[in-house]
């Protein structure tokens, strides 16, 4: 198997963040313990306490951080949801760096007022973010700037990965790891990084039922047709696979589930009321998986990863309705 980062990509990732940010909480909740049940012990990466609530700003500063100067004096466009372009627009204000981004009509309006505030130029086009993404190439072209994709990056892909190496800082005894994906840079970075350091721990994915098209592909072995996506979970609200992350996620991943937004809004609810922690769907999406996947994983040690806490007040009323 191929990797798109390596572990030196990563270690020189960490290096440049390492100016910017604190490591995040590993946690274990004894009362989440006992909800998921099987004897799992479950670690909790708090990647919703980084400075934009997202594990995003890892891939940002990552991205950003590399650019040369002249790429930097230009400027940057991002196509985003909203915690893509949070960590653009922090990196930005952090590095002197100006930044776009482009978000889909409908956008989360939190998310999008946090970037705005962030001195990020908004720009709203197409009805989800692969279509935003046409208009940020654009935007590279028109204007000359360099395009941070999401996912399509290999300093954001090794941005992503530095989460892991905290990890395997962190914890003890882990067996496996279950991320929520989306472009999938969080399981592509864990991927690439326990081929390396720890080949015994296993990786599973998660998507939503409404955003399957990574799921689908990875059931065909092939990338399928692009699918409209339509789910609450707006951080994974992706409709296509990525070329640099799914041939790692199609030869990579252990196992990979889908889970209803139902499933996704218990999953909140179980986190807000055990960790005492603000959870966005994407966050959620992860305990989703485990508890579907509770059977496989008895008695396992099992790390997921409360991605962000972006939302907004309307989700959050119907989550906890």
């Amino acid at each position: 198997m191929t990797f798109p980062v390596s572990l030196d990509d990563a270690l020189m990732a960490r290096d440049r963040i390492a100016p910017y940010l604190m490591p995040t909480a590993l946690r274990n909740y004894r009362e989440l313990d006992d909800a998921v049940g099987n004897g799992i012990h479950v670690l909790v990466k708090h990647e919703n306490h980084q400075p934009i609530n997202s594990f995003k700003i890892r891939n940002a500063l990552s991205a950003m951080s590399a650019l040369p100067a002249e790429h930097r004096a230009r400027g940057i466009v991002g196509a985003t949801r909203g915690n893509h372009g949070l960590g653009l627009a922090h990196a930005g204000a952090v590095l002197g760096i100006p930044v776009t981004v482009v978000v889909p009509f409908g956008n989360n309006p939190d998310k999008n007022s946090g970037m705005h505030a962030l001195g990020a130029r908004l720009i709203e086009s197409g009805n989800d973010y692969d279509t935003a993404v046409l208009e940020a190439d654009r935007l590279c072209r028109d204007e000359g700037l360099t395009l941070i994709h999401s996912t399509n990056n290999r300093d954001v892909l090794a941005g992503a990965a530095t989460m892991t190496l905290e990890i395997l800082d962190q914890a003890g005894e882990l067996d496996s790891m279950v991320f929520a994906v989306g472009g999938g840079s969080q399981a592509t970075g864990a991927i690439s990084m326990l081929s390396v350091l720890r080949p015994d721990v296993r990786v599973y994915g998660v998507q939503a039922e409404g955003a399957s098209a990574c799921y689908e592909s990875w059931k065909a072995g092939s990338p399928v047709s692009r699918r409209a996506p339509n789910t609450i979970a707006d951080g994974i609200a992706t409709g296509d696979t990525y070329e640099m992350t799914f041939p790692t996620l199609r030869d990579g991943l252990e196992g990979f589930v889908l889970v209803s937004d139902n499933d996704v809004m218990d999953a909140m609810r179980i986190l807000m009321k055990h960790t005492h922690n603000l959870v966005e769907p994407a966050g959620g999406a992860g305990l989703a998986g485990l508890l579907k996947l509770r059977e496989e994983l008895t008695g396992q040690t099992v790390c997921i990863v409360i991605s962000g806490s972006n939302i907004d007040t309307p989700t959050l009323k119907r989550v906890l309705s």
